[in-house]
């Protein structure tokens, strides 16, 4: 008999927060959190529920969701994925505003979308009137259907179609009294009804608390085993764990998918939060604990289920007409003002207005970061001969916080290195008369320094300047920046810096190596 598997968490590395999952037959899915990123909601798929990869998202025209105005780490929040009668429902609150803008008068909505199949196409989302967040399906055994959202546990019921509100809002669990009860979900097993909430903030000292009853409006006792996750030791290399769903695999055993982050260098969450997933054990009084109580584990047996590998999007030659799964636009994209098509085997982008420290840039194009070391590299070809136009690399957390490393036009073609730490734009560094044709630009991060490199073949690179203690790219390092939820992502941009120019940028490639 072969020694069984191990894991390692997280399982869904860099941004992918606030996780939500279910099981159809032999497959696992699972949605997350994308904020102010487009296409909106990632959907993953795993058979062996360590190995995970995205498969669609459930909005994916920009007509159905327009975020392009949203502020940064606003937009699509905590996702729920559930299947019912043979279909698949997304729900996911959209956090607008509130400005009054466009009717933005309410800070939240919960939209719902329904498809036959995980991967999507989903409906055009309709929209539920509820002003909370973290909604999540549930289905009792009577059939009646109900959004439960926070603050801690709140049902609304749902028509038979769950696509429309049939009721009034009433209270399931109040939470055992931490602050910030959020992310609830609702589960019957053997007789009770178990409300799983988060408690504590979405930071360090994020945890998972449990309650139970009889029935769904009953009255609520607390697990004595609470919270059934938290992370303890603040020297661990996970934590912020929190905010999570149970799911069971084909042979009975429970596990629990849930919320938490890496510290880089201090507590800095660099690539954001991400998921992570542990054992459940059910007591013989029936309640449950996660990892035996123990807090988020870094090593792990794996499920008893086959192994199941699926390749990486670690690069893209954009020789296809759509791009990879693996690509996010920040808001939505200007798609008259980028092609796949106009140079094939090229991403083309044409300059607009709009600078990376405006929410009004459009197409900038975003992978997420997955470990806290890495390498990435493109191939650009640009030429500017107007003050402000700019293209090239990013390694991007908000319109306040981001490195560039571009082909710009300054007095003169030249490489400029700038960065933003919520404090306007500096530029750290700049090569002048760069040679005529293409320039390779890369950036080597390891921890919180990162290195920009250039060349003109490929092989020989020369740097361009380095950034020393990087903590404005990360959810905690910019205090007075009061919602960073996202962590930080990297990939290509091209703009006009307000010059007014329609220049086209062509990228030849893009390549993501993790250093682990």
């Amino acid at each position: 008999m072969s020694e069984q598997r191990v894991y390692h968490n997280p399982v869904q590395r860099g941004f992918f927060p606030d996780p939500s999952i279910i099981r159809v037959g032999d497959d696992f899915y699972m949605v997350n959190s994308s904020f102010q990123y487009f296409p909106a909601i990632p959907i993953s798929h795993s058979r062996d529920m360590v190995h995970w990869h995205i498969i669609g998202h459930a909005i994916t025209n920009p007509e159905w969701l327009d975020i392009s105005d949203i502020k940064d780490s606003h937009g699509i929040w905590a996702p729920d994925i559930s299947y019912v009668d043979g279909k698949f429902y997304i729900f996911a609150p959209l956090r607008l505003n509130g400005d009054g803008v466009r009717g933005q008068n309410v800070l939240r909505r919960q939209l719902v979308m329904v498809s036959d199949k995980a991967e999507g196409p989903y409906s055009k989302p309709v929209c539920l009137e509820v002003d909370s967040i973290d909604p999540s399906h549930f289905v009792d055994d009577d059939g009646k259907r109900y959004v439960i959202t926070a603050k801690a546990a709140q049902a609304v019921p749902l028509s038979e179609d769950s696509l429309r509100l049939a009721g009034e809002r009433r209270t399931v669990w109040n939470g055992t009294g931490e602050r910030a009860a959020e992310g609830p979900h609702i589960l019957k097993k053997d007789g009770y009804y178990y409300a799983m909430v988060a408690e504590g903030g979405t930071g360090y000292g994020h945890g998972i608390n449990v309650g139970r009853s009889k029935e769904l409006f009953g009255t609520y006792e607390n697990s004595p085993y609470n919270p059934v996750m938290r992370q303890m030791n603040p020297d661990a290399p996970i934590q912020r764990a929190g905010h999570g769903k149970l799911v069971q695999d084909q042979n009975g055993q429970w596990w629990c998918y849930y919320l938490c982050g890496r510290p880089n260098g201090g507590k800095y969450t660099t690539v954001g939060r991400e998921t992570a997933m542990d054992p459940v054990q059910w007591t013989e009084d029936g309640w449950f604990t996660v990892n035996e109580g123990k807090g988020p584990s870094l090593e792990q047996k794996a499920p008893d289920l086959p192994e199941c590998v699926f390749e990486r999007n670690l690069f893209d030659d954009f020789n296809e007409e759509k791009l990879n799964l693996e690509w996010e636009f920040v808001r939505n994209p200007d798609n008259g003002s980028w092609s796949l098509t106009e140079r094939p085997g090229y991403f083309r982008i044409w300059t607009r207005d709009g600078q990376l420290n405006e929410i009004r840039a459009k197409n900038t194009l975003l992978r997420r970061e997955q470990e806290l070391s890495y390498r990435a590299e493109t191939k650009v070809e640009f030429y500017p001969d107007r003050d402000g136009e700019q293209a090239g690399l990013t390694c991007y957390y908000s319109t306040a916080t981001y490195a560039r490393c571009a082909v710009c036009y300054e007095g003169g073609r030249k490489l400029q290195l700038v960065i933003n730490r919520n404090q306007g734009e500096e530029i750290i560094a700049e090569i002048e008369n760069l040679q005529e044709g293409a320039v390779y630009i890369a950036v080597e991060v390891k921890g919180l320094t990162r290195k920009f490199l250039y060349s003109y073949d490929g092989a020989v690179w020369m740097e361009v300047g380095t950034l020393e203690n990087c903590v404005y790219l990360c959810d905690e390092g910019v205090p007075e920046d009061r919602k960073r939820h996202t962590g930080t992502l990297v990939g290509i941009y091209a703009n006009n810096g307000g010059c007014g120019s329609r220049k086209a940028a062509d990228f030849d490639y893009f390549k993501y190596d993790d250093v682990m």
